[in-house]
């Protein structure tokens, strides 16, 4: 998968710099077609209206997104649609970005923390309504659980981008399959989901956006190698973690 400024060795963050010369989709699903499937799910756009990352509303005037998503941004410089499924139209509410707050033990995606919240200038209306965190009783995170992930990033690897918002269902793994996977996995502040031979992953572009099990939002779009590779899942920040402690 991609960092938001630079490639780390073979491990890349899922966000696009936002100088890079190609827009940041999720590889190997579908197009979602009505907004209200997912009212939550939102963009953030650079203030020229270049979308880099995804998102998710937790209240109405705020988002819960990817901390590597905001490295190197001030509030200024990101706007926040929401409604939008084709980024080529002018659908949906645009917000400006009062403050940013990133997890203060935040350092790189693949050391864990990666979680941010944004407040939005406005209050998002009520048809774009927030999506449920986590209770503590909630079983989110069990080896096959099915969850649903959202984002407008590449559709392969190095490929073609998309205006749409995408959709993809892919299962949690095991603690023992991320590790596999992954020598960096932390199981307290991260859960990995794919399938062993690949073929549906978030890719460039998703970072940021929602991993959502039984309507709730179970985790961010985090970080990974590649996109869809076998063998190699998704990482997700484990949102019950930050928000039922």
């Amino acid at each position: 998968m991609r960092t938001f400024l630079a490639v780390l060795l073979a491990l890349v963050t899922l966000a696009p710099s936002a100088a890079a010369t190609e827009d940041p989709k999720i590889v190997g699903g579908t197009v979602v077609e009505d907004v209200a499937d997912y009212p939550f799910v939102v963009a953030l756009l650079t203030a020229e209206g270049r979308q880099f990352c995804g998102g998710a509303l937790t209240k109405p005037n705020q988002v819960m997104t990817a901390a590597h998503c905001m490295v190197g941004l001030k509030p200024e410089d990101i706007r926040v649609v929401a409604g939008r499924l084709d980024l080529t139209t002018g659908e949906g509410v645009v917000s400006k970005v009062t403050t940013i707050r990133v997890h203060p033990d935040y350092e790189a995606a693949e050391k864990g923390d990666d979680i941010a919240w944004l407040t939005t200038e406005t209050t998002f209306p009520s048809r774009y309504q927030p999506i449920e965190l986590p209770e503590p009783a909630d079983v989110l995170y069990r080896p096959g659980t099915v969850g649903t992930v959202l984002g407008w990033g590449r559709t392969t690897e190095g490929g073609q981008t998309s205006d749409v918002l995408r959709e993809v269902d892919v299962p949690v793994l095991s603690n023992k399959d991320c590790h596999e996977a992954y020598d960096q996995y932390n199981k307290i502040a991260m859960f990995c989901a794919g399938f062993p031979e690949g073929g549906k992953d978030a890719c460039q572009g998703d970072s940021g956006g929602p991993f959502v099990v039984n309507g709730k939002l179970a985790g961010i779009v985090s970080w990974g190698e590649g996109c869809a590779r076998p063998g190699k899942p998704g990482m997700y920040t484990r949102v019950k973690h930050y928000v039922t402690d």
